[in-house]
């Protein structure tokens, strides 16, 4: 059995250049998704799947992200004065919500590069990483389950989503050699396969729990495409030793750093709020039939 995983890392990077102009100040982790930036709906999964160390890769224009989580007085003690004591609360739970670190990747050298940034603060503990555009809204359960299968396995573990037709060729896809059930064991990992090529129709998403054996295998990871250092480079590299699991979940999630995805999430986490439920969908049906599509 291996460490416990109390440790999520969290790249948060990125340019955002999907959602220009909207992302040209603001950095894409804090467009809002109904009531909360994108970002903060991944760090309270990580919690409620039991982490309490969270570190967030940044960049130099990311700044906002490193504010979201951190104490600020002056607007407290306004509230405070105001006596808007429940907003008060909301935002200092933001800060409460684990212990948070940052550092900064310099320059755009991948996803890869900016996981092992982590090593330092991570050491040889076994880890989780989360790729903020992706939303799970499931209360931690998937994380949970993956954190459960490296704990007991000392494997690392990717989630995996099952997806139709031509649309594999547009994502990683993990090929296997057994399954059972939800569980399957990796034994190929092929970037963007033609369709006929797929080992599988099998997608990986963007949670990964990863044994410390991972940045031994990032610093023997050549350079790709720009220079950027691939994580599934590195991840191809621990499918014979120590081995890798993957998990193949029910729902996606929402991938809200894609347009339509950004716009689906808040449609539909907003339908799951009871105080809110009945108000969206009023309005979502008068948009319709105010415009003919009924």
């Amino acid at each position: 059995m291996t460490s416990k995983v109390r440790k999520a890392v969290i790249p948060a990077a990125g340019l955002g250049t999907r959602f220009l102009p909207a992302t040209k100040s603001q950095p894409k982790e804090m467009l809002t998704v109904v009531d909360r930036p994108a970002i903060q709906w991944v760090v309270e999964e990580a919690v409620a799947a039991g982490i309490d160390d969270v570190l967030i890769i940044t960049s130099p224009t990311k700044k906002g992200v490193e504010d979201h989580f951190d104490r600020m007085a002056e607007l407290e003690s306004l509230l405070e004065a105001k006596g808007k004591i429940e907003v008060l609360h909301q935002l200092r739970r933001i800060t409460d919500l684990a212990t948070f670190h940052f550092t900064r990747q310099g320059a755009p050298l991948g996803l890869g590069h900016a996981v092992s940034m982590a090593a330092r603060h991570v050491g040889d503990e076994p880890f989780v990483v989360l790729l903020p555009d992706e939303i799970m809204p499931d209360g931690g359960d998937t994380l949970r389950r993956m954190i459960e299968v490296t704990e007991t396995t000392g494997e690392s573990c990717v989630s995996l989503f099952e997806v139709e037709g031509e649309e594999i060729s547009n994502y990683g896809c993990a090929g296997f050699s057994e399954r059972d059930g939800d569980l399957v064991t990796i034994d190929r990992l092929v970037e963007k396969p033609a369709p006929d090529e797929a080992p599988s129709n099998l997608k990986v998403t963007g949670r990964y729990v990863f044994t410390s054996e991972i940045f031994d295998r990032l610093e023997h990871t050549e350079p790709g495409k720009g220079g950027e250092i691939q994580l599934t480079d590195a991840m191809a590299m621990l499918i014979g030793d120590p081995g890798m699991r993957g998990l193949v979940i029910k729902h996606a999630g929402y991938d809200a750093g894609q347009k339509l995805d950004w716009l689906r999430a808040n449609i539909e986490l907003s339908l799951d709020d009871p105080a809110g439920e009945t108000a969206v969908a009023e309005m979502l049906a008068e948009i319709v039939r105010s415009r003919g599509l009924l």
